[in-house]
Parts: C-alpha cells; sequence; structure tokens
C-alpha cells in the first residue's frame, strides 16, 4: 500500500488515479493526525509526504512529520512532494531520512519509476554471491578480479541496474568507474538504447549548454547547423556523466534543472523537449566537502547519489593483481600477433606488490609498455623492471619514487598543478611548462582537463 499525505484533495485524487493504475493499492490522509491513525492500522510499502499544508508554506508542519515518521519506523521510504521553489527544503528532509523528492508538477512516469526504484531497494540483499553465479546473473564482459570488495560492488550493480536509480560511482583514478557504468546499463531494461558517455571535466563551461542539451543554427556565431545534444542521444538509455565533480557552479545549476524537470531548451531554442535518460555520475572527488567548501550544489549532490558506489583501489585487492595482468596479456596476444604471450609465475607474484597509484590503468600501461619493448614470450620480473626503472640522477631525488608512477602520469598531474597555481589560464600555464599554447591543448584535451576558453 502506498500512502499518500496532502492536504489537497485534488492532488491527493490525482495521484491515487494514477497509482491505481500503476496496479498499487493506495490510501489518503489530509494531515499528522490522520497519517498516523492510518499507520496504527497498516504499514504501508512507501509514504508521498507532501512538505506544506493549509496555508503554511515553511514546510516545518511537514519536517515535523517526517521525523515523526522516521521515529515510527526508519524503514519505510519517503519520497517528498515539494515545488522548484522549495529544493532547500527538500534537501533538508533528505537529511532527516527522506530517500528521494519530486517536484510539481511531477511527471507521471518518472514518478512511478522512482517508486518502483525504491521499493525493488527496500528488498533483502540477497546472500553473497561467488563470481561465477554473479557471472551467470548478470553481463559483467571485461570486469576482472575474484575479491571480495569487488564481488559486493557487482553484487549492488546486479541489484540496482534493473532500476532506474541515479547512482554515483566513486573511486581513485584508473580503478574502473567506467566499465561498472557500462555494467549498470548492460544490465538493464535500457541495455537496446544509447549508453552515451561525457567526460565533464573536458567540457568548458561556455560549452557546457551546447554540448549536452544542443543549440540550434544561428544560436551563435560558429552554429552553422542545428546540433543534438548529449541528453537528447541518450534518450530512452543512459547518459555517464564522469567527472561530475568538476562542473562549475552555474552549469551544475542547469544541469539540476534537466534532472527535475526531465526536459530541456536547446541553445538558442525557445522549445523545450522531454527526455527519458537513466543518469549516472562519476567522480574521483570528495563531493560531501565540496558541498561543505560551497563548490558543490547540495540539491545536486543529492539528486544523483540515492545509490552510491565506491570503488576499491588496486592496492586494496592485491590478488586481483595478476588475474588483471593476465586478462591484458591475453587481449595483447591477438593485437600484436604474439600467441605466446605469458607472465612467468614470479612475475605474477612480484606485481602484487607494486604500490600501483594509477590503480588498473597504471597496470594495463606497465604491461603492455613491458610486451612491447620485451622480445621474450614470457614475461619475468626482470623484464617489467626493465622498462619501469630508469637511472636515478641527483636532481631527480626529490621526484616520485621510481615505478610508483608512469610518465603519463607524471605529466597528468604536473599539467593539473600548473592548470590550478595559475587559475586555468592556458597561457601562463604553457610558459611555465616550457611547451607551446597548441601542444598545451593537445595534452588537455588528451586527458580531459578543462580550461578557460577565454584565454585562446
Amino acid at each position: 500500500m502506498i500512502l499518500i499525505v496532502d492536504d489537497d484533495v485534488a492532488i491527493r485524487t490525482s495521484l491515487s488515479l494514477l497509482l491505481k493504475k500503476a496496479g498499487f493499492s493506495v490510501k489518503g490522509a489530509a494531515s499528522p493526525t490522520e497519517t498516523f491513525e492510518v499507520l496504527q492500522l497498516e504499514v504501508p510499502q512507501l509514504i508521498l509526504l507532501d512538505l506544506n499544508f493549509s496555508i503554511e508554506t515553511s514546510g516545518v508542519e511537514g519536517m515535523a512529520l517526517l521525523r515523526r515518521i522516521r521515529q515510527f519506523d526508519p524503514n519505510i521510504p519517503v519520497i517528498l512532494i515539494t515545488g522548484w521553489g522549495s529544493i532547500e527544503l527538500a534537501v533538508q528532509g533528505m537529511k532527516e531520512g527522506a530517500r528521494d523528492f519530486i517536484t510539481k508538477p511531477w511527471n507521471n512516469e518518472h514518478l512511478v519509476q522512482s517508486i518502483h526504484t525504491l521499493l525493488n531497494l527496500t528488498e533483502p540483499a540477497p546472500p553473497s554471491s561467488t563470481r561465477r553465479q554473479l557471472d551467470q546473473k548478470y553481463q559483467l564482459d571485461n570486469i576482472v578480479g575474484r575479491d571480495p570488495r569487488l564481488l559486493d560492488v557487482l553484487e549492488t550493480v546486479g541489484r540496482v541496474a534493473p532500476t532506474d536509480a541515479p547512482v554515483l560511482i566513486t573511486g581513485e583514478s584508473g580503478t574502473g568507474k567506467e566499465l561498472i557504468a557500462e555494467a549498470i546499463h548492460l544490465n538493464s531494461r535500457r541495455k537496446r538504447a544509447p549508453f552515451v558517455k561525457v567526460n565533464l571535466g573536458g567540457i568548458s563551461s561556455t560549452l557546457f549548454e551546447s554540448e549536452l542539451f544542443g543549440h540550434v543554427r544561428g544560436a551563435f556565431t560558429d552554429a552553422k547547423t542545428d546540433r543534438t545534444g548529449r541528453f537528447e542521444l541518450a534518450h530512452r538509455g543512459t547518459i555517464f556523466l564522469d567527472e561530475i565533480g568538476e562542473l562549475d557552479l552555474s552549469s551544475q545549476v542547469k544541469l539540476l534543472r534537466v534532472l527535475q524537470e526531465r526536459s530541456f531548451e536547446p541553445l538558442g531554442s525557445s522549445k523545450s523537449r522531454t527526455v527519458d535518460v537513466r543518469v549516472i555520475c562519476a567522480t574521483n572527488r570528495n563531493l560531501e566537502e565540496m558541498v561543505a567548501q560551497g563548490t558543490f550544489r547540495e540539491d545536486l549532490y543529492y539528486r544523483i547519489n540515492l545509490i552510491t558506489v565506491k570503488l576499491p583501489t588496486l592496492r586494496e585487492r592485491p590478488d586481483d593483481i595478476p588475474l588483471l595482468a593476465e586478462f591484458f596479456i591475453n587481449n595483447l596476444k591477438t593485437i600484436y600477433q604474439r600467441p605466446g604471450l605469458r607472465l612467468s609465475p614470479t612475475a605474477s607474484r612480484w606485481l602484487k606488490t607494486l604500490p600501483l597509484p594509477g590503480n588498473i590503468r597504471q597496470l594495463k600501461n606497465t604491461v603492455e609498455r613491458t610486451v612491447l619493448l620485451s622480445g621474450q614470450d614470457e614475461l619475468d620480473v626482470a623484464d617489467f623492471q626493465k622498462n619501469i626503472t630508469s637511472p636515478v640522477s641527483t636532481a631527480a631525488r626529490s621526484l616520485p619514487e621510481v615505478g610508483t608512477l608512469t610518465l603519463e602520469e607524471m605529466e597528468y598531474q604536473m599539467i593539473r598543478r600548473a592548470m590550478e597555481f595559475h587559475q586555468n589560464k592556458v597561457s601562463k600555464v604553457a610558459r611555465s611548462l616550457g611547451i607551446t599554447r597548441f601542444a598545451l591543448y593537445r595534452r588537455l584535451e588528451k586527458y580531459g582537463i578543462a580550461y578557460d576558453t577565454t584565454d585562446v
């Protein structure tokens, strides 16, 4: 049973008709007193709670009722109903334990999806599965490993994939966030629709609207033709917003509105377009700290992380390192036409001792570089050591310890530090690094680092 708590009889009636049509049994309550009269007789599966009653618009009464419901039974999922102008109030409700919020006027399909999602997520978690059992139940191509931490992640992937829950994937750079996002899509009901990847760190604030929402011809000087945005390309499918922590505050507002209203206007157009997408975000930054610092909107944070998946680092699952190395070598056998390639048992054990701060990406680069530079089919410790070490001069003793970073990762870190120091001014960064602006632009594009487009 779904309990609708709203003092407006028209809203209760409208929601009741919608939910009954969707197959739910429904009861209504017009006040906190009626709400607890219902709760004493039957515990609902889910509560839709309006935050304002009668002429009171501060939300105080609704928040007080939410707290009472949480004290009565903290396991009942609550979806808050509020107006766009009361988003801050809804965010406060999320802190108090609400599971989601919708704004008026709501989208019927989105509301029903949200209810189904929360009901699915409140079902008891299945017992832990082995890797073989997970592979039999789900499509987990290219995700390698048997560590319990990884298996917990894959279990969560399989559990949330059939829902439309927004997922936030966190973890250090190189831990495989994109692969997890793809796995969620491939195991969802949207798997036959597009999976659109967007690196938000590589899109400047001036191009954000055009890239994500498209533009019409003549919207700006270089808009010679209409352009379809990434959200529209992902219609009925999944959009993966990588590096969401890199978005500036003005772009965050625009993204939040699309996630809330499920509609947008292409740049230069006055016609709204409706879009149905499942949103998966990823970041290697601490969004909670950014919220506290005021650099990431709290309302957007609560909108994108109904489910959070934190990926373990490679150093937390060292037994998976040989499995990953073998996986990369098997792929390279075909690419470089060397069918005899293999990893020696000694090298397999040795790889587990490497710190690998760049995680899976660094391991992949290390293996491929060793394959390219070694003339032997069997790769031993010496082959790897020869290709990841070099003579250390006195002048280089302040650099990171040999083997802890690849050259590519050192370059990436140095560019990021220079960009932060010079406040994203490309000309200054290029001079400080001793390269041309054109060479810096190539590297910025390569690493997906945002830059100030006014400094060109």
